[in-house]
């Protein structure tokens, strides 16, 4: 069963959004690609309303079964955390409201499941991207490649999984499914091993 997942790159000035949908065997493909903007002279209470406003007529437009998140880090510069952080709260509030789990995912975790390198730079996770998703060209600006990177980890680590429910047996299809993402992920776990 294919699976929708709209990705977010929080930011106060560009907030990258990008939509996927991802087959059971990870092939995974665009949907639609986007950044909000707004500008640094507005006030944040309508700043935050923009993004809010955006973020909700993707929801409701493309209708993702799960939204993915960059996690908040705080080593960043204060200003930049703060806004961050703000924006991903929106993020959050507009998805609970449409009854949607949301995964946070690290930059490195974003950047290990998509390059296989957690330290990988921009430009590298962009050009993955691309591949994944079988562009001619990485999605610019980088805000854009960012979030649909991120919607692309949470499929794959995550939401491609089926949920095991009742007694807690895995179903023969489940069983197969947690087979193949095992497979899946051994060769990143090989390469960081022998690191």
């Amino acid at each position: 069963m294919t699976i929708r997942v709209l990705g977010i790159d929080p930011g106060l000035t560009r907030c990258g959004v990008g939509v996927v949908d991802v087959e059971p065997n990870r092939r995974a493909t665009l949907v639609a690609v986007t950044v909000i903007r707004t500008a640094i002279d507005w006030p944040l209470e309508q700043r935050l309303l923009a993004i809010g406003d955006g973020l909700a007529t993707l929801l409701d437009d493309w209708k993702p079964e799960a939204v993915a998140l960059e996690r908040v880090f705080a080593q960043q510069n204060l200003g930049t955390v703060m806004g961050t952080a703000q924006v991903s709260g929106v993020a959050l509030y507009h998805a609970a409201k449409r009854g949607l789990a949301v995964g946070l995912h690290t930059p490195s975790e974003v950047k290990a499941a998509i390059t296989g390198y957690g330290a990988a730079e921009k430009k590298q996770v962009g050009a993955m991207v691309a591949r994944v998703l079988r562009l001619a060209a990485p999605p610019s600006p980088a805000d854009a490649a960012d979030a649909l990177a991120i919607a692309i980890c949470h499929a794959w680590r995550r939401a491609t999984v089926p949920e095991i429910t009742g007694s807690g047996a895995a179903t023969p299809a489940q069983q197969a499914w947690l087979a193949a993402e095992r497979r899946a992920a051994m060769p990143l776990l090989d390469r960081r091993l022998r690191k």
